[in-house]
């Protein structure tokens, strides 16, 4: 089955992407885990049941132990994904929210810009900061990217404990599954019981 729309998982080798999408989709064993970053090597494609949806998992970038010539490889293969993939409708990108916006994350903050492709910035594992400097980390981040207007979104997340699970699903679902303008028009004109 061809898959006809999808949303890339991006970021640091650390920031915690194979924990997001076994979190999101409730299988514990989806995308591997490690304690050693870089365990992503390939561009890993998860269908959504039977739908012809998907979530991409890209390797990561930053702390992966392996030759600068894999690495570079690495590179090539992200760029021509990110540069030609059709079915690519938005692009999640992970951050640990005590070390965002890296010279990473913010080359990819400027490849959605200038791709104008829809961006949702999960700053992960929250659950390691109090309330307040998660705050503080969070309007750090929406300010920074505030030039993007309405094609960003920001949200602290944990996959330990679930936090922000709700939201990244919202997000997901207004890409994924848009409504049908024919459904939303009936929806509209329907009062609600």
């Amino acid at each position: 089955m061809d898959i006809l729309r999808e949303v890339a998982f991006a970021g640091r080798s650390n920031a915690g992407k194979s924990s997001a999408l076994n979190r999101l989709t409730g299988h514990k064993k989806l995308a591997r885990t490690s304690k050693t970053p870089g365990r992503t090597q390939l561009i890993n494609y998860f269908q959504i049941g039977e739908l012809p949806l998907a979530l991409v998992d890209l390797p990561g970038y930053g702390f992966a132990k392996v030759p600068l010539a894999v690495k570079n490889e690495w590179q090539r293969e992200l760029d021509n994904y990110l540069q030609n993939r059709d079915a690519l409708i938005g692009l999640v990108l992970l951050m640990d929210i005590r070390h965002p916006l890296k010279e990473f994350d913010n080359a990819m903050i400027q490849w959605a810009k200038r791709s104008e492709m829809p961006l949702h910035i999960l700053l992960t594992k929250a659950d390691k900061l109090k309330r307040g400097p998660a705050q503080s980390a969070l309007l750090q981040v929406r300010k920074a990217v505030s030039s993007l207007g309405n094609l960003v979104s920001v949200q602290t997340y944990s996959s330990l404990n679930g936090e922000g699970t709700d939201i990244l699903q919202k997000r997901l679902n207004s890409w994924l599954l848009p409504v049908d303008d024919d459904a939303a028009a009936d929806a509209q004109e329907t009062p609600p019981a």
